[in-house]
């Protein structure tokens, strides 16, 4: 989109004040949803920790990290969202899930 195309898109300046306030309001909704969701996904490693336990299991499990690169990376691929950073971010957490599982572990 070029600078053009850009300024075609709001009649005027309140229009897109307007816009970037609710984008804005809608941005911080989500991340409050992802904060939820991401202590949500990292309260589940007691549930982990404990089977891993029972089964004999280390807290590193290379073919579960592994698949859940991979579906990110497809998923990635379909929302047209940058793979590196999106592994990144699943590589964050997977370490918040390992850190509370031996941090559960210690106790």
């Amino acid at each position: 989109m070029d600078l053009k195309e850009i300024m075609s898109l709001y009649e005027n300046e309140e229009e897109a004040q307007n816009v970037l306030k609710e984008s804005r309001k809608r941005i911080d909704e989500i991340d409050n949803d992802l904060v939820n969701l991401i202590s949500e996904r990292t309260s589940l490693a007691k549930d982990i920790v404990s089977a891993k336990v029972f089964l004999g299991m280390e807290i590193y499990d290379k073919s579960r990290e592994d698949a859940v690169h991979a579906k990110a990376s497809k998923l990635a691929q379909e929302k047209n969202i940058d793979d590196d950073i999106l592994s990144d971010i699943m590589n964050m957490l997977t370490i918040l899930s390992k850190n509370k599982q031996r941090e559960l572990l210690e106790e």
